[in-house]
């Protein structure tokens, strides 16, 4: 299992202009110590932060969206990936050309 979180904030400038809804998106994944979320800071920097079900919770309660998705993650990231909609599409195996923002792949997995 695979869960894409949705945020509606950012700190970066083009997502708070290009972006309507959601402003970033992340890769969580299940761990044996509670989970791990793959978070896309720059081109060939993901970093991996350790999260709880609390932390999940708290995420929930601050505006962020998640989608349950039923695949395997597919790793190593490639070092090409260029957005966090890259990185996520790329996690779940989604292989859809014209989805560049956070909102058209939120969008698109829950259809």
């Amino acid at each position: 299992m695979v869960i894409i979180a949705f945020a509606p904030k950012s700190s970066k400038i083009l997502p708070n202009i290009f972006c309507k809804n959601f402003k970033h998106c992340a890769v969580i994944v299940p761990d044996e110590n509670g989970f791990v979320m793959h978070q896309f800071v720059a081109h060939k920097n993901i970093v991996q932060i350790p999260v709880t079900a609390r932390d999940i919770k708290i995420l929930g309660a601050h505006g962020w969206r998640f989608v349950y998705v039923p695949c395997e993650l597919h790793q190593p990231f490639p070092p090409n990936v260029f957005t966090c909609v890259g990185l996520a599409k790329y996690a779940v195996r989604f292989r859809s050309p014209f989805i560049f923002t956070p909102d058209a792949l939120y969008k698109a997995i829950k259809d």
